[in-house]
């Protein structure tokens, strides 16, 4: 199998780049060449942004896949993201819409063959009145990324593992899967982050690397850390992926610190050596 160290890249709106040029020079300092692109920018600022594709190949920098956010998404607390999450809201879905429309044409002039975004907190059972309209929300989504041969990855997280793959059983689209995040499963207190990848390994076709610990106070976020410095366990991580023949790219991710730059090196720097 290819070294995980040759699939290594990190998430761009962790750097928190202001524009195309600051990416670059953020990502030489991380030391990482291989990016998960938020595609947001490029289709809101065009202008501003059009030019990565040219600064990246001139900089050896490889796009490899993307990420889209859901309009008005509301991360304060588990309750407000509950509420404003991904495509569950029916007063953002049709905004939402028409951005996956975009993105889609987006991520295939870029020639990316997968992208992620948050779905939202998916219902457990099939009798949650939001079960029906959710299934249909996302096979059009996934129908509209299929027709460009792109694959579609959920984010972990926002529900146990259980329930995610019971819906996607249900969802049935061939070119959707995980995009597994094992810190998000501590944030939002939703099982053992070893268990829920052993569960989802059918699915997984994309990695966030980030560290996390969970809540002492129910209803409330766990707390993002360096990664190396939290409740997931590496060793175990790395050697459950090996098991489950995980050929895809890894991406570290940071969202918490004031010194993102700093942190994802540490990162990279503790990938590396653990997986040598």
């Amino acid at each position: 199998m290819q070294k995980i160290t040759s699939r290594l890249g990190v998430c761009s709106w962790s750097m928190q780049p202001q524009s195309p040029q600051e990416l670059i020079e953020k990502l030489a300092a991380a030391g990482i060449k291989r990016v998960l692109l938020a595609l947001d920018p490029l289709r809101e600022q065009p202008r501003g942004w059009s030019r990565l594709p040219a600064l990246a190949e001139k900089h050896g920098v490889k796009l490899v896949a993307g990420m889209f956010g859901c309009v008005g998404e509301d991360y304060t607390t588990l309750e407000s993201i509950r509420k404003t999450g991904g495509i569950v809201p029916d007063a953002t879905w049709d905004q939402n819409w028409k951005h996956v429309q975009q993105t889609v044409k987006l991520a295939k002039k870029l020639g990316f063959k997968i992208v992620m975004f948050h779905a939202g907190f998916l219902p457990h059972e099939e009798s949650d009145p939001n079960f029906a309209k959710l299934v249909e929300r996302l096979r059009k989504i996934a129908g509209a990324f299929a027709k460009q041969g792109i694959q579609v990855a959920f984010e972990t997280g926002q529900e146990p593992a259980e329930s995610l793959s019971r819906f996607l059983v249900k969802l049935g689209c061939k070119n959707v899967g995980v995009n597994f995040d094992p810190a998000n499963m501590l944030l939002y207190n939703n099982g053992d982050p070893i268990k829920a990848m052993k569960l989802l390994g059918p699915w997984i076709k994309q990695i966030h690397l980030k560290d996390a610990n969970v809540t002492k106070q129910p209803g409330t976020w766990g707390e993002e850390v360096v990664l190396g410095t939290g409740q997931v366990k590496w060793k175990a991580f790395f050697k459950t992926l090996e098991d489950i023949g995980f050929k895809g790219n890894l991406f570290i991710e940071r969202e918490a610190g004031t010194q993102r730059v700093e942190d994802i090196r540490t990162a990279r720097e503790y990938v590396e050596k653990l997986c040598r």
